[in-house]
């Protein structure tokens, strides 16, 4: 028996605010989070980009020493966004823990920082340095530190779920949260995904030649998604959680009902790792659609991936073309933050709820040129006022992994 999913408490941290008022402030202003590059005084002078989308604001952690100790910046924002979730959902704590509760969450590669100081005590001081390295320091540090930190914090026993698919990775956590929910396996999921500052993740894709150069001396103006002067992404950072239940199960309890999943849709190119694939993301709109049991008619606004990349945005513009026509508002959400990497998806799907609530579509930042070969969408080129029902947020990584999301706005759930 499929059962459905909605969402009922989210929260998120990011280059344009951490508070929901800001989050749409930023929205509705046109406000970009992209920054001058922090210099970490070793990597800094070999990159080209000098951006960044950047948390730059206090966070009141409060976290107790026993649960900060296996924790690296990554888990700090993941735990951060888990325990707002889980404060504004109203569940008890009997519930928390009973095993219905489980948490599908993520990182691209864990916490960067730690494994930098762990690798340059191996190679470089360790006859005079190896005792610094903690007992802890792999826990802080591994690629499921995260998810395994929040079953930690709040004794969650429920299964686990860690994604590590690069920019899917938040995405597919959601999407493997819901299906555990509508099948059955668990009542209730917590999900997203986090990543922290550290250059070595700007290295990577500086040297790839796919990072922004040329705004360097105005971070504002760059990511530019679909824009004819676009020259690469901006890698951000950020965390992002969403509480997963099952209907029924969230109705009986009063929850309030943000949205509702239908549809999900994940495949792989089965090619190329890195070079994006109109089939294979095609294929995967189309796998979301029939998830959903909907027509591409019924979709109003879409966030695409848009990393402003030069054909990344171009195969993609192609992809939605294919599937919805000129049909729904498409809009690039990273323009304001740059690419917050694994957690792109769940903060895009954070957003567009926030959207959906307020009444109203974000353009996309910096759009002042349609690349010609982009130009067969409906870009959202100014702030616009409408009714979103049903949202796409769309998501492509390294390695080929294609997901595709969509939510149908929480005050139809009953419809």
């Amino acid at each position: 028996m499929k059962r459905r999913v909605v969402i009922t408490a989210c929260s998120a941290i990011t280059p344009i605010g951490y508070d929901k008022r800001d989050i749409i402030e930023s929205l509705r202003q046109g406000k970009s989070g992209v920054k001058p590059l922090r210099d970490d005084g070793l990597l800094t002078k070999h990159i080209h980009s000098r951006v960044f989308g950047t948390v730059d604001y206090p966070i009141e952690y409060g976290f107790k020493r026993q649960y900060r100790k296996t924790m690296g910046p990554v888990a700090f924002y993941a735990c951060q966004v888990a325990k707002d979730v889980l404060q504004s959902s109203g569940l008890s704590r009997d519930y928390i823990t009973s095993g219905r509760l489980g948490v599908a969450f993520g990182s691209t590669h864990g916490s960067p920082t730690v494994q930098r100081d762990i690798y340059k005590t191996f190679f470089n001081d360790l006859d005079s340095k190896f005792s610094s390295i903690g007992a802890v320091d792999y826990l802080r540090s591994m690629v499921h530190t995260t998810a395994v930190n929040i079953t930690r914090m709040f004794g969650i026993t429920g299964r686990v779920i860690a994604s590590s698919t690069a920019c899917t990775t938040s995405s597919q956590s959601i999407g493997f949260g819901y299906e555990t929910i509508k099948y059955g396996m668990q009542d209730a999921m917590i999900c997203g995904g986090a990543d922290e500052y550290d250059t070595t993740t700007v290295a990577v894709f500086d040297n790839l030649l796919a990072c922004s150069v040329d705004y360097n001396h105005k971070p504002h103006c760059t990511p530019r998604p679909f824009d004819a002067g676009r020259d690469g992404l901006v890698v951000g950072e950020g965390g992002g959680a969403v509480l997963l239940e099952e209907y029924e199960s969230a109705k009986r309890r009063g929850a309030n009902i943000l949205g509702e999943i239908i549809g999900f849709g994940c495949n792989n190119n089965g090619g190329d790792m890195i070079l994006p694939n109109l089939d294979g993301i095609t294929a995967t709109l189309r796998l979301a659609l029939e998830s959903a049991e909907i027509s591409p008619d019924d979709v109003d606004f879409i966030s695409a991936h848009a990393t402003a990349t030069k054909m990344g945005d171009v195969i993609e513009s192609q992809a939605i073309a294919a599937v919805y026509g000129n049909g729904p508002l498409v809009t690039g959400l990273k323009s304001y933050m740059g690419h917050t990497m694994g957690t792109c998806g769940v903060i895009e799907l954070i957003l567009t709820l926030y959207m959906m609530e307020q009444g109203f579509i974000a353009p996309t930042l910096n759009l002042d040129n349609v690349d010609e070969r982009c130009s067969m969408l409906r870009h959202t080129r100014q702030l616009t006022d409408t009714a979103i029902r049903i949202a796409a947020i769309q998501n492509f990584a390294f390695g080929g992994v294609n997901t595709c999301l969509l939510i149908k706005n929480g005050s139809e759930a009953d419809s």
